[in-house]
Order: C-alpha cells, then structure tokens, then sequence
C-alpha cells in the first residue's frame, strides 16, 4: 500500500467511529485496527462525520459508539480535565517530516506552550517555520497530538483547525491544571 493510499485509507480497511458531546462542541473519535486515527472537534456531527468520509473515502467507515466508548471517554475526559493525561494507541498518518513535527509536539507538557520557531529549531530544521505550522494544520489527531500548543513567537494565538476559541480554551484549561 501507498502512502496516499493510507492516507485515504485503503480499501480493505475498517475504521470504527463515535460521536459524542463535550463542553467544546461535537467530538468524533475514529480508529484503525491499528489504534486512534481520528479525533476532531467540531461545532456539528454531521460536518465532522462528512469530513471523516472525505478523509477515508476507501475505507469501509462503521459508525460503533459501543465498539470503542472507553477511548472518547479518554478523550472527552482529558478535554474536560487536562491534568489527566490522554494515553491511546494512535494511527498517525503523515509524511516523515509532518510525524517529526507531530513527535516533538507530543513531547510539549501540559500547560507549556511552544513557538513554531521553537518545534523548527527541535526538530533540526531552523528555517521551517512555515512548514511546522502546515503541519500542524495538517494533524487530525485533535488533543493526542496537541498542536493547539503551538503559538506564534509572541506568544499570541494562530490558527487551530479546530478553531482558534477551542484553542484558547484548551490552554485555558491546561493552564489551570
């Protein structure tokens, strides 16, 4: 199989998901056999589920709230309270250079925020601003690989995926952590 072909998810494969609500909207939580390939944030199910679907059109995508209800109670759970940590196996699909940025990003402790700038020089790649933030635009692994971490070199807010205000308040509440 292809890289792209993993991106869009091969024929074969069978990725499970739930939805569900927490205090920043809708949720959805997909995994591969592999572990946790989803997780998105979104301000409708519908939206969030039709972006599944566009992310993974080869695979055969199963909608199981009962399947896997322990891991979006994980997420919904370190969404809620931050202190707790978030431990899941994860299906992280990216180039090498977007994994690189995404492992150093897991590395960033709750409650600690890190520039663009700062994951560049991390990763060996100094002049790669532009690039860490595509990549981090790119993550769809929502608070596992916590790219809402990230901030300008000033220290202001950029752009989330998910949007800048859950952004906000992710920090918010890891701030309070």
């Amino acid at each position: 199989m292809t890289l792209s072909d993993h991106h869009a998810g091969d024929p074969n494969s069978h990725i499970c998901f739930t939805l569900k609500e927490c205090s920043l909207g809708s949720i959805l939580v997909a995994a591969s056999k592999i572990g946790v390939c989803t997780i998105a944030l979104g301000n409708d199910a519908y939206t969030l589920t039709r972006d599944l679907h566009d992310r993974f059109p080869h695979a055969e995508l199963v909608d199981d709230s009962n399947g896997f209800g322990q891991w979006v109670a994980k997420v919904v759970d370190f969404i809620e309270a931050p202190a707790i940590g978030l431990a899941l196996p994860l299906d992280i699909r990216g180039t090498a250079f977007q994994q690189k940025v995404w492992q150093t990003l897991q590395k960033i402790p709750i409650g600690k925020q890190m520039s663009y700038t700062e994951i560049a020089q991390c990763i060996g790649k100094p002049k790669s601003m532009r690039a860490v933030a595509n990549a981090c635009a790119a993550n769809i692994l929502a608070v596992a690989i916590p790219c809402h971490r990230v901030v300008r070199s000033d220290g202001n807010l950029s752009g989330y995926r998910w949007g800048v205000e859950r952004k906000a308040e992710l920090l918010r509440r890891e701030s309070s952590s």
